[in-house]
């Protein structure tokens, strides 16, 4: 029987992550440390975690945090993005090797030589990008937000948008702007099957298809909602119906079906055959529950963003913020 004093704990399967539970709880406490969890982490993540949010919500509590360590408990950039913002905390992440294949796809000294062939071009950054190519943004924007930081840009300003085209294509739809794209994906929400997802919806017919702007035009045109991860959290509470299919990564179902106890939640297929039948984000699911102890305990690996970098990165950062109050 497995025991822990903090009771009523899911997603426990063994006595060592009873235990590391507990001791990541007192050293949270001694350190005064604030864990910070993205939806797609796993969910025993998301049970410790103090604030478990979207790319949007996460920067603002990194932003007005008071506490003296931050663990941030999702990728690379979400890290990165929180020293940005708050640089006198020490900032840790779990697994440095947490990288994002959307981030990747954009290399700074690529998209400066891009950007130095637009110079009249607004840079609009979704904030899935390396801490180098937010210095090089004019204002970073969120899906939450995306729509609305792309509408505050005067209409006779021409506007770069990276490092995601398939979210770019989505805003050209909303907002009638002409955005130059720049040529990158998650590799996570390209990898849904619409064929799969349409037999999938024959077979629930009721259901209600949801998706993420990530994902492909294709998946977006038989979507009932698109929006952000805490969007499409919202949208399935306050919706009177019963039944959806989830189109993004598979950790967001958790925190959803925390919020939706008597709703059927059904994640979207992907293309490939895996072992969940839907898409997860490896680099996600690097964090697990005896890292966060390690990391916490160690109070490494330690997130460091140059200086000059940082005071560039900072700039865009805090006009979205700004934007998003």
């Amino acid at each position: 029987m497995i025991k822990a004093t903090n009771k009523n704990i899911e997603y426990i399967e063994t006595v060592e992550e009873a235990e590391l539970y507990d001791e990541i709880l007192k050293l949270k406490k001694e350190k005064n440390a604030v864990i910070l969890a993205h939806f797609y982490q796993e969910p025993v993540i998301q049970k410790i975690a103090d604030f478990v949010g979207d790319s949007l919500a996460l920067s603002q509590k990194a932003a007005n945090t008071e506490a003296e360590i931050i663990v941030f408990a999702g990728v690379h950039f979400m890290a990165e993005t929180a020293k940005i913002i708050n640089p006198t905390k020490k900032v840790i992440i779990p697994d440095l090797e947490a990288g994002c294949s959307l981030a990747e796809s954009c290399p700074p000294d690529a998209f400066k030589i891009f950007k130095d062939q637009h110079p009249d071009h607004t840079v609009i950054t979704y904030i899935n990008c390396s801490a180098e190519i937010k210095a090089l943004s004019d204002i970073v924007c969120t899906s939450s937000n995306a729509e609305k930081i792309v509408n505050s840009i005067p209409k006779e300003t021409p506007i770069i948008f990276a490092p995601d085209k398939n979210l770019g294509k989505y805003l050209i739809d909303k907002t009638g702007r002409d955005l130059l794209l720049w040529d990158g994906v998650c590799i996570v929400h390209e990898a849904f099957s619409i064929d799969k997802i349409i037999a999938l919806h024959n077979k629930n017919p009721e259901a209600k298809f949801i998706a993420h702007p990530e994902s492909n035009p294709e998946i977006l045109k038989i979507a009932s909602y698109i929006g952000s991860t805490s969007g499409m959290i919202n949208h399935v509470k306050e919706s009177s119906d019963t039944e959806f299919i989830v189109a993004t990564e598979a950790g967001i179902l958790y925190r959803m079906q925390q919020e939706v106890p008597n709703k059927t939640l059904i994640p979207a297929p992907a293309k490939e055959d895996n072992t969940c039948a839907c898409s997860e984000c490896a680099f996600m699911k690097m964090n697990t529950l005896k890292k966060l102890y390690l990391c916490l305990k160690n109070e490494s690996p330690e997130i460091d963003v140059p200086k000059e970098i940082r005071e560039k990165a900072i700039i865009p950062i805090q006009r979205m913020l700004e934007l998003s109050k």
